[in-house]
């Protein structure tokens, strides 16, 4: 494959233990989907609304001859290619969108998955059998020229079909796939999780790490690490330890990238604790959103240029892109040209890790290799040592991303923040009682359309007014885990409020959102890059899950308004205090 001999190069280097991110070329090396002058123009004139469509648009020839044409056309023109010149350029050389890739109707889907059964009310039950057909609508598959001609694609060959998130997101993405997987498998679609998961253990064995999304343009950055998690999720429901047996070594060359190329000391009280952080070591303007970044760019000193664009990917890393989380402490907290994503140890992030090392441990015990089962049981310990002492907050009852520079816990609110109940991450059960104080003290019981990203209204689209379905399963599920009974029961009236609200909106528009506004009575979210995306992978596997799990005490909002804030409060205190009594 032309131009992709890296590749080996950097499977030689992982293989001897001696890969390390940044004594590599960059992993995209292409002149047209990622950096060089063409990029640069095109981009910089704005043909398209959304810098992403231009990066997404195959080669109709050679990329060598693309080149060579716009390099002497640019030569003609000083380097500064005419608007209608450029057009034409960019037409006679590019196909349209989206023409890699072709519909696909997964062959294990079913009309009727016996979790709708157990949905009592009508509407939600109907409502459900409907993102059930989604599945089809957003599933897709690479046409065989991406395999014979991958020079003239960005896109990423894969050989097993998969589903995308919807909207403009027309690849996978990698954290999006676990809610996504979820959602598939109580649609008892498990060979279609299977191949998904076979796409990501391919791209580790070939680039040492999932990337983003599946472009070469996202081959900088990965995602939230949940591939773990992915395969527990498919053993669960299948028991195909064969599967796993095959690629274990696969899921522990991922986390060693984690090891090797995100991990930051934290230094305490005379102590030093190993921890990761999101951190891109490659500056240049994202290609999938370059005329943003290098617009943003400008308003800096050009020292300092390159540094803002590794943050950026950075903050891309992190799939909260962008957020106040990553402004925090920067000289100016409303603007994306102080974001400092690399200089925050994150909670997610570590609670992420941490879930996968014990998953880990549990793989190889099944597989009966205990040496490697100690080794990750210990791994696991040490992180969970190391949340406690630099992330975990006993007063406030919640952990915090912990800022490297300024050595203090970014304190504000984040469902982020509870990541370690979700994921089991934690030496004392006892802290439910304290999240829910937690909770309470910041308001969030009383948002009832949905837990918003964060209590700031900074226009970035991973903050207020802005909910997310994976950050409500986060919080859901984390508080669902807990012996706690009052925990519990806010747990479901928190699945409550969700689906309220993503079946009301659904009810208006007949789509599923990436993001929804609470602020207003629950509508599509705002804010951020690009307009609000429909589909919507994640948010339906979210939806299917809470059904699954509520579905004989959940309602559609027919017959029940949503529960005023004092009311909730009501609610919830008697079953918060019994909870609270010795037993």
């Amino acid at each position: 494959m032309p131009g992709r001999t890296w590749e080996l190069c950097l499977l030689l280097l992982l293989g001897l233990g001696l890969g390390s991110q940044e004594a590599l070329p960059p992993p995209c090396e292409s002149e047209i989907y990622c950096h060089g002058e063409l990029l640069h123009q095109v981009q910089m004139a704005k043909l398209y609304q959304d810098d992403k469509q231009f990066v997404d648009m195959p080669l109709s020839v050679a990329p060598e001859q693309v080149l060579q044409t716009f390099t002497e056309l640019s030569r003609d023109h000083n380097h500064s290619i005419p608007r209608e010149q450029l057009q034409a350029f960019v037409h006679e050389h590019f196909q349209a969108k989206g023409q890699e890739l072709q519909p696909w109707t997964p062959a294990d889907w079913k009309d009727s998955p016996q979790f709708l059964q157990k949905i009592s009310d009508a509407k939600l039950r109907a409502w459900a059998g409907q993102l059930h057909q989604l599945w089809k609508k957003l599933g897709k598959k690479m046409k065989p020229e991406v395999l014979s001609h991958p020079e003239r694609f960005s896109l990423i060959y894969s050989e097993h079909p998969f589903i995308v998130p919807g909207g403009r997101f027309v690849e996978f993405y990698y954290w999006d796939s676990y809610w996504v997987m979820e959602g598939l498998l109580l649609s008892e679609m498990a060979e279609t999780v299977k191949g998904m998961l076979q796409n990501f253990l391919d791209l580790v064995k070939i680039y040492g790490h999932v990337p983003n999304g599946g472009r070469v343009y996202y081959l900088q950055r990965s995602q939230p690490p949940l591939l773990t998690l992915m395969m527990d999720c498919y053993l669960t429901h299948t028991n195909d330890t064969a599967f796993l047996q095959e690629n274990i070594e696969t899921l522990a060359l991922e986390l060693d990238f984690w090891t090797k190329n995100r991990t930051v000391s934290v230094s305490l009280e005379g102590n030093n604790y190993l921890l990761n952080r999101y951190y891109v070591p490659y500056g240049g303007p994202r290609p999938e959103s370059y005329s943003k970044d290098a617009e943003l760019a400008d308003t800096l000193p050009e020292g300092d240029r390159e540094a803002l664009w590794a943050e950026l990917k950075a903050g891309a890393e992190s799939g909260w892109d962008f957020s106040s989380r990553w402004l925090i402490g920067g000289p100016n907290p409303n603007s994306l040209s102080g974001i400092r994503t690399s200089k925050l140890v994150p909670v997610d992030l570590n609670a992420f890790l941490c879930q996968a090392e014990e998953l880990m441990s549990n793989f190889y015990s099944r597989l009966g290799n205990n040496s490697q089962a100690t080794k990750y049981r210990m791994l696991r310990e040490q992180r969970l040592a190391a949340l406690n002492a630099v992330l975990w907050d006993k007063e406030t009852g919640a952990w915090f991303d912990y800022d490297l520079e300024n050595k203090k816990k970014n304190r504000e609110f984040y469902p982020s923040n509870l990541t370690p109940l979700w994921a089991g991450c934690l030496s004392d059960p006892g802290v439910a009682d304290k999240a829910l104080k937690y909770l309470e003290d910041n308001r969030i019981l009383t948002y009832q359309y949905g837990i918003p990203t964060s209590l700031q209204k900074t226009g970035q689209q991973w903050d207020f007014p802005n909910a997310w379905a994976p950050l409500q399963d986060l919080v859901i599920r984390g508080l669902a885990k807990t012996p706690l009974r009052g925990a519990q029961e806010v747990a479901f009236q928190l699945a409550q409020n969700w689906i309220r609200t993503n079946f009301d909106v659904y009810s208006q528009k007949s789509a599923m959102y990436e993001k929804y506004d609470v602020s207003n009575g629950g509508q599509p979210g705002g804010g951020g890059e690009y307009e609000v995306q429909e589909g919507f992978g994640w948010t339906n596997g979210v939806v299917l899950m809470l059904l699954d799990r509520y579905g004989d005490r959940l309602t559609s909002g027919a017959q029940l308004a949503f529960l005023e804030p004092h009311c909730l409060a009501a609610t919830l205190l008697p079953n918060l205090l019994l909870s609270l009594l010795p037993r």
